[in-house]
């Protein structure tokens, strides 16, 4: 049975954050059905609060009457909505400004709305636990960049370890006379002096700063997928894009597609920092985190239980489960096909392949209702960019490839190419063949767990077996079941064996 196990259904809240930062004052609002965490609305402002505040020691007041209209705004859509609970947080600027107390009382004057100051240390401990609800397998160091600070913040076996916070954001480091990235990168390398004892191989990198150098990245790698969430850059590969932009004119980067000219602004500041991490932290991988802050205030709030859920079967089940799929189809079809899923060969080691084929299975219903004409890519594209969680971008390719397969999809997918970049042969072979499990274990039953249980399926000696109990067999194995075994036979590489008793 499958190791990790989430409720079938779980009735949905609505949950929304608020996160003041020193650049951008953003709202998010979320769906929750259990672990699986849906964003539903998203909006930013790029106010600049802490712009003036390395000089002035307060809120820029032009970014301070941005973010009053941005909240008198937000205030009024929470009104609408009335989720379950609402987070407002404010970071670095507000935190630091002498002026920041009595912008919390105008805010809540105006708007209602009561802003919870985080400290340097809350701050950074909400970041990482963001990253670990994103990706529970997270091991490094979690570095969250704003307009003023970084957080660095220690990851260990799911949990949160140590955390500092450094004067280390765009903010920080701008000040009135010309770019100057060679007295940035002395700058950043004194300031990063003492950061020895956090060195790591991966670095878990959160804010919208970041996030867009990862998309420039993506850019010029041709990158074939357009999600920043686990996106993984070598450490060589993201040196070299992160000096790229710091060789960048302003006026140059503003040119780039999608590259808005207040980002342009303080990019080149956030690419220097990176390289300053690369090299000062040892760091071999830069894993993109779209998760931080408002995500970590969330996953707190959820009871024990469900925050120790694996968000991505969770995520496959509400996928699943929105297209009227039996409660108890999914673990019966992997109790099923088990015995393959063992055959198969190794894709991302064995325990991992366990959960990959058990979020496979909350999965088989996905095209139910979708039209049978384009099924096959609509539900290929549903899984291979759905915003679920807590699997790497050639797990996607691996999910969407099995889905493929299930729905009758031949051997090269919608998007070959894509698959052909993040899975080896061997992998999408193997999902492949998971599909076609899948596939048969549906069309033999007719998707009933009742009639499944009375079905066997088998490896040994190189050939596959199926047989079913006594009474069952001119019910479960005929024409098409045989076909459907011949082509998950062929895939595996066995010969087919189709028993009439059990």
């Amino acid at each position: 049975m499958p190791e990790s196990v989430v409720p079938a259904f779980a009735a949905p809240r609505e949950f929304a954050a608020i996160d003041i930062g020193s650049n951008s004052i953003r709202l998010v609002l979320y769906r929750l059905e259990g672990r699986a965490i849906w964003t539903v609305f998203n909006e930013k402002v790029l106010a600049g609060l802490g712009r003036d505040l390395a000089a002035t020691g307060r809120l820029s007041e032009d970014g301070a009457a941005l973010a009053l209209i941005a909240l008198k705004r937000f205030a009024a859509v929470i009104d609408g909505v009335k989720p379950a609970q609402t987070f407002v947080a404010a970071t670095a600027a507000v935190r630091e400004a002498e002026d920041g107390q009595a912008f919390c009382e105008r805010v809540a004057a105006e708007t209602g709305l009561i802003i919870r100051v985080l400290s340097g240390e809350e701050e950074a401990r909400y970041a990482a636990l963001g990253v670990i609800a994103g990706q529970p397998a997270a091991q490094g160091v979690a570095a969250d960049l704003g307009g003023s600070s970084l957080e660095l913040v220690v990851i260990e076996k799911g949990a949160v370890g140590r955390g500092v916070t450094l004067p280390l954001g765009p903010f920080s480091l701008s000040n009135d006379g010309p770019f100057d990235a060679d007295g940035l990168r002395e700058t950043i390398t004194g300031r990063l002096k003492p950061m020895g004892d956090y060195r790591t191989d991966t670095l878990y990198a959160v804010g919208g700063a970041w996030r867009t150098l990862a998309q420039v990245h993506m850019g010029h790698a041709r990158y074939p997928l357009h999600i920043v969430h686990q996106y993984v850059m070598e450490a060589d590969e993201a040196r070299d894009i992160a000096r790229l932009i710091a060789r960048s004119s302003r006026t140059s980067l503003e040119r780039w597609k999608g590259l808005s000219k207040k980002r342009a602004e303080t990019l080149p500041h956030a690419a220097l920092v990176l390289e300053g991490l690369i090299e000062r932290l040892g760091l071999k991988r830069i894993v993109l985190s779209a998760w931080g802050v408002r995500e970590g205030l969330l996953f707190e709030a959820l009871d024990e239980e469900t925050a120790a859920a694996d968000p991505l079967l969770a995520g496959c089940t509400a996928l699943g489960a929105r297209q009227g799929i039996s409660p108890g189809l999914p673990g019966a079809l992997y109790g099923w096909i088990e015995p393959v899923v063992d055959a198969l060969p190794k894709a991302f080691g064995a325990k991992r392949d366990r959960v990959l084929a058990d979020a496979a299975c909350r999965l088989a219903d996905l095209g139910a209702r979708l039209h049978p004409d384009h099924r096959i890519e609509l539900a290929f594209d549903q899984v291979l960019r759905a915003p679920i969680p807590g699997q790497t971008h050639a797990e996607r390719a691996f999910l969407a490839t099995a889905v493929n397969a299930r729905y009758g999809g031949g051997a090269s997918t919608p998007e070959p190419e894509t698959v052909a970049r993040l899975l080896s042969e061997e992998q999408a072979t193997a999902a492949r063949a998971l599909g076609l499990a899948i596939r048969l274990a549906c069309d033999l039953s007719g998707r009933s767990p009742q009639l499944l249980v009375n079905a066997r399926i088998a490896v040994s000696d190189g050939v596959l077996v199926l047989s079913a109990s006594e009474g069952y067999a001119d019910v479960l194995l005929g024409e098409q079941t045989r076909r459907r075994g011949k082509a998950l036979a062929e895939a595996m590489g066995l010969k087919l064996d189709i028993r009439n008793g059990a």
